[in-house]
Order: C-alpha cells, then structure tokens, then sequence
C-alpha cells in the first residue's frame, strides 16, 4: 500500500472526517487486476440465471441498507435527505433491471446467403469484454457506479471502480453489501486520485467514465492508445427554453428546483434559462423561486439547496458570480459564500447575460444560472446549441407544434418539454452530444452495447 490517504470530509462540517483510507498504489491496482482478471473467467462462463440471482440478491441487500446509505451520502457528500432517498430507491430499482437484463436474448441469428448449404447456421452472439474499469464521480455516489456495475456484471464482466476521494466511504459500503453475493474479486474498488485512475485505464478491457469534460477526453485518449472501448460521461450547459406562451411562475418554479437542487451540482442541472420574447416576468419570477428554497442541514427533510462538495467549487460560484457584470450581466440574487458553517453559497441568478459570457459558456458546477434573452424560438435554439456542449434541453411550452420544432433542431441528447433539466430515467438511454459525452449511451438497453462485443459464428452441416 502507498503511504498516501483518501481523505473524505463532510462539506457540511469541515471537522467531520467521514473516512481516511490508504490509497491504492500501482502494486495494489495491478493486484486488484490480476484478481478480477482472473474471476472473470469464471463469472463471465455461469448461466445468465445466476448472474441475475446475485444481483437480484445484492439489490435486496441494498433496500435492506437502505437508511444507513441516505445517512452516509448525507454526510459524506451533502446531498439533501430527500434527493438521497431517491437516489437509494434508483440504485435499487438499477440493480434489479439488470438482474433481468442479464436474460434477455444474446445475439441474433441470420439467412445464410448462397453459395452456403440452406441448414447453415449464421448468428451473432454477445460476449463480456472482461474487466470494467469505472471511473465515478461524487455526486451520485450509489446511483452512477451502479448504472455501471450492473449491467457490466449482468453481461459477465468483472469490475474495479474507482470512485471519487470525495464519496470513498459510500462506495466502499456498496462494495462490502455487493460482495457478499458475488464471487471474489468479481467487484474490487480502488481508492485514490488521478494516478490511480490512470492506473484504472492501463489496465481495463472498457473503461467507463464519469466526471468533467477536460478529463473525460483524455480518459477517452489514453483508452484509444490502448485500442480498448470507452465511455465518457461529461459536462453539460443546459438550457431551459421558455416560450412566450409559457406559464412564468410555473415554469420558474421547476427551472429554479433544476437549477439549485442539491446546490446545482449534477451535469443536468440548468445553466442557462432563454425566455423567448419579453422575459422580465420570467425573470421575476425565477429570482422569487430561486429565493424561496430552502438552504441548509442536508439532514433535514426540507432542505433543498445544501452545501458545495469543496472549498474550490464554492469559490468557482462566487467568481462567476463576481465576473458577471463585466460581460454586462447582472447579479439578481444571490452571488455569494453564507456566513455559516459549511460549504454554503447563495442559489445565484444572473439575468441580462450575452449568450457569449463566459458564464453561458463554461460550466460552473454549483448553485448559479443565467438568463439569456431571445427574440425568436428560432434564436433561442441557436443560442442553446452555441455551446461547447450537448447534454439536455427543456423546453416549456403550451403548443405541441411548437414543442415539436424546437425539439427537432436542438442538439442535445436528450430534450425534455415541460420538465426539468435534471432527472433520467434508468430504463431509458442516457448521454449527450459534443463535449458531453464520449462512446455509446449509457442506462437501459444501450448499456449492452458498451459492455459486450459482437461475435458472428458460422456453424455449417459437416457432411453437406
């Protein structure tokens, strides 16, 4: 073991250690490797049936822990108790789509063509990759590591996650609660920082990835140089589009939950807010919102806007909030750190901001949203794809005509009418364009394809 630490605190309670772990050095990723390497013959040549059975069973175990875990992503992450008990129940329900994902048809079959005998069997089956490298971050400590692991371990994969420093201690429960229905070595974690997530990509058959867009691409690099698949969940800048015909109080009210919501630390929070038209009542109506959530104790059940994970993201949102007026924005609400314990900023709206403000361009990972002006839905529509991004859209709309052409022209990977920004759904494809996302989409079916390869066989009559 390396003599460095995985140091996790509470960004409620700076004095609070959650967790100091021993990192893992090169000795111990190349051993964690060898052993998953080694399991995964195994796991990847039992029935289906059986994958589906630990699985199934780990989900049990998981609701079962289920208030210990909405207790530990509370402290060790911030996140508020209501968006953690969610996110518990997702993490159940994931486990359990896969355990019957792992049933589903294996390949296909097709017609042979002539010159072949007509009894030639001509099909494609599925086969695992080996060992899944996950890279996670800490904002979903429980819910992204498992839309990772467990398709990869339903297609007969083996894992080593590597998670964030920041949620050490979330995963390493969920490991401890995996294991015990899994062979050994079949889920390893690794904790440490970046020199162990390149050990990670040096070592893995897939890499799956999710975290900034900087970091992300060189992920997506190092795996091409190794001639190995990689998934790489990014960035986002997401825009909520409001038409004139919009309710502005009903629609501020949900873009504002977006925006803020566990202190707008998730890659599908809204970023930006385009009212099309005279957007002053939007804009009023959003600061009312914005101001009416409740900040603080992500222990307590009405809390919505808790702390910021570290002391540099609460610094990113007050410099952006400080940059503003020199692109000739405005400060509306908010803009600055909460004289209080913790890692708290004030929810933040910027109104009047050009679409080419650093601030509409850039992603700032924590409580703060612009508000940029459109004459058209046209122009809202290239203002929101003017970005070095593609994750989500929202476009709030009385007039389906309308709703279905700006859907058609904006290229995101996933558009959302009349509802928020944030939010998935872990049956159904997740991913963006551009510098979002990387490789296939993830969640759902389409984790599949990542975490399989296709093989075509040929079986042909031996006296034809």
């Amino acid at each position: 073991m390396s003599a460095a630490t995985v140091t996790s605190r509470s960004p409620q309670d700076r004095d609070d250690v959650v967790v100091e772990l021993p990192a893992a050095d090169e000795s111990r990723c190349a051993s964690a490797f060898t052993t998953a390497r080694e399991a995964a013959k195994e796991w990847a040549g039992r029935h289906a049936t059986v994958r589906a059975t630990a699985l199934t069973q780990a989900a049990g175990a998981v609701e079962q822990a289920a208030d210990e875990l909405v207790d530990l992503i509370v402290r060790e992450v911030g996140k508020p108790l209501t968006e953690a008990q969610m996110e518990v129940t997702r993490a159940v329900n994931i486990l359990r789509y896969h355990a019957q994902a792992a049933l589903d048809p294996d390949g296909e079959t097709y017609p042979a063509a002539p010159p072949a005998d007509t009894r030639t069997l001509l099909m494609s089956r599925r086969r695992p990759r080996g060992v899944a490298g996950l890279i996670t971050p800490w904002n979903f400590p429980i819910a992204i590591p498992l839309w990772k692991a467990a398709p990869a371990l339903a297609y007969g994969n083996t894992v080593v996650l590597k998670p964030s420093s920041e949620a050490i201690a979330v995963a390493t429960r969920v490991a401890e609660l995996l294991t015990a229905h899994l062979p050994d070595g079949v889920f390893q974690v690794v904790g440490g920082g970046g020199e162990t997530g390149r050990a990670v990509i040096e070592r893995a058959d897939a890499v799956s990835f999710t975290g900034s867009t900087e970091v992300g691409m060189q992920v997506a690099m190092e795996a091409a140089g190794r001639g190995i698949p990689a998934q790489c969940e990014m960035g986002g800048q997401n825009a909520s589009i409001v038409l004139p015909d919009a309710d502005p109080a009903a629609a501020a009210k949900v873009i504002a939950g977006a925006a803020m919501g566990y202190a707008g630390q998730k890659c599908t929070a809204t970023s930006r807010v385009i009212a099309v038209g005279d957007g002053s009542e939007l804009t009023d109506a959003l600061v009312a919102a914005v101001e009416a959530l409740p900040v603080g104790d992500p222990a307590d059940e009405a809390t919505v806007v808790g702390p910021v994970i570290t002391e540099p993201a609460r610094d990113d949102v007050v410099e952006a909030a400080r940059r503003a007026p020199g692109d000739g924005a405005r400060v509306a609400t908010g803009g600055s750190a909460l004289d209080r314990p913790g890692l708290f900023v004030a929810p933040t709206i910027v109104d009047r901001l050009p679409p080419e403000a650093r601030l509409a361009q850039h992603e700032v990972f924590g409580p703060i949203a612009g508000v940029i002006s459109a004459r058209s839905a046209e122009e809202a529509v290239a203002i929101s794809n003017g970005v070095p991004y593609g994750l989500v859209t929202s476009v709030f709309t009385g007039d389906l005509d309308a709703a279905l052409t700006v859907a058609g022209r904006l290229d995101t990977g996933m558009i959302r009418v009349n509802q928020p920004t944030s939010g998935v759904d872990f049956h159904a494809p997740f991913g963006g364009e551009k510098g979002s996302s990387f490789g296939p989409r993830e969640q759902g079916k389409a984790a599949r394809e990542f975490y399989t390869s296709t093989h075509t066989i040929t079986v042909g009559p031996a006296r034809p």
